[in-house]
């Protein structure tokens, strides 16, 4: 567990050098100076396949994973409906025999680009249910999704919290923690072994922080279950609220710096199995009834979330979240040194204009060469540039 050193005289942390420990720097979150930080060298750049254009909107995987490693990314983390599509029009149908073929199809694809597959995402609403068949029925499908990553030949299954409601799924956390325990052991039990990562969604039903989301991880633990940081929902959760005029939660500075405290004295490194990193656009009106994204079924930072989505440092776009505060205390001083992938969704995604991969993964590129310099990681990214003229970007 990280120590925080703390300086007599001062209201804040300062910076102490551990060598011996995973964490470059101790720090408080609210004055980091990145200036003095070194180079972070294991930091490697992935985009989730959605990111890149939704499949329904004919933008095809074929097409995405080759931009995303024209434009520089090493990994891609598989959205389950890109590897259904391919089923579906290179193999006939979405049967699961043909999901197999069509995971060893994208496997192939990946390794001849020399693109990893960070993971395969997202397995909804997996725990938690009342009605303790449907957990059942989970855990089998679970089983089948264990084959697919075995052939798509990477280990890691993103559990994403669960928003249904309460009059469907339970929130008593020894129920949440024993129904993913139990998916633990399961991936244990495989060969090779299976890897899963909790996120907190912002608008989940029972787990809606990271430290909810972490005391979930320890709970079930075991040493193939652990945690997905996501600072879009972290932001989403403790800064804003799309629902509020101006867009922010009362209190919201000292609730994130508290969180981020939390994060650095409590998290256990070795347990980050992945980071994911989103901006999202700050709303001209609140998310209420009359508002274009307003939907009276789901949460407003659900509809905000669906929708609005943007890469790190576009703030000339709208956004307004801090990511660089939450990613700087999740990689100088929690110690973090792994994938970094940008997971975003937009209404963009589903315009059927061809060029929406492509402009997308310009923009994913400026956005992570502005990541590493203002965060100092050294990734080694090459700048590959279209012939494209992006006379505006369609946002």
């Amino acid at each position: 567990m990280t120590q925080i050193a703390r300086h007599q005289g001062t209201n804040s942390v300062q910076y102490t050098r551990i060598p011996s420990s995973n964490a470059r720097y101790i720090a408080n979150p609210q004055s980091i100076r990145l200036n003095r930080l070194q180079p972070i060298m294991a930091c490697r750049p992935s985009i989730c396949t959605m990111s890149l254009g939704r499949c329904f909107a004919g933008h095809s995987l074929d097409n995405k994973l080759r931009l995303a490693r024209q434009y520089g990314f090493q990994g891609i983390e598989l959205f389950y409906e890109d590897l259904v599509d391919v089923a579906v029009k290179i193999f006939g149908d979405d049967s699961k025999p043909n999901q197999l073929l069509a995971a060893e199809y994208i496997h192939q694809l990946c390794a001849d680009l020399d693109l990893e597959i960070l993971c395969l995402q997202p397995f909804m609403h997996f725990e938690g249910h009342n009605d303790r068949f449907k957990q059942q029925s989970n855990l089998l499908e679970l089983l089948f999704w264990v084959d697919l990553v075995h052939a798509l030949g990477t280990d890691l299954i993103i559990f994403p919290s669960n928003f249904l409601g309460k009059e469907t799924v339970s929130t008593e956390f020894n129920v949440i923690v024993e129904d993913l325990r139990e998916a633990a052991d399961l991936g244990l039990q495989s060969t090779p072994v299976v890897r899963f990562a909790y996120e907190a969604l912002c608008w989940g039903t029972a787990i809606d922080t990271w430290e909810a989301s972490w005391e979930v991880v320890r709970g079930v633990n075991r040493p193939n279950f652990g945690i997905c940081l996501d600072a879009f929902n972290i932001a989403g959760r403790l800064w804003a609220d799309p629902a509020a005029v101006g867009g922010l939660n009362k209190g919201c500075r000292r609730a994130l710096h508290r969180s981020l405290h939390n994060m650095i004295r409590w998290l256990d490194v070795d347990k980050v199995f992945l980071v994911q990193m989103a901006d999202a656009e700050r709303m001209r009106k609140p998310i209420q009834p009359g508002h274009e994204f307003y939907n009276a079924d789901q949460p407003s930072r659900m509809s905000w979330s669906r929708n609005t989505r943007l890469f790190y440092g576009e703030p000339h776009l709208g956004g307004y979240l801090p990511v660089r505060k939450i990613l700087a205390t999740i990689i100088h001083a929690v110690g973090y040194q792994g994938w970094l992938s940008f997971e975003l969704f937009s209404r963009h995604l589903a315009d059927p204009d061809s060029e929406v991969p492509e402009q997308m993964a310009v923009r994913a590129q400026d956005s992570w060469m502005r990541l590493s310099a203002e965060l100092h990681l050294n990734s080694g990214i090459l700048r590959k540039r279209s012939t494209m003229q992006f006379a505006s970007t369609k946002l």
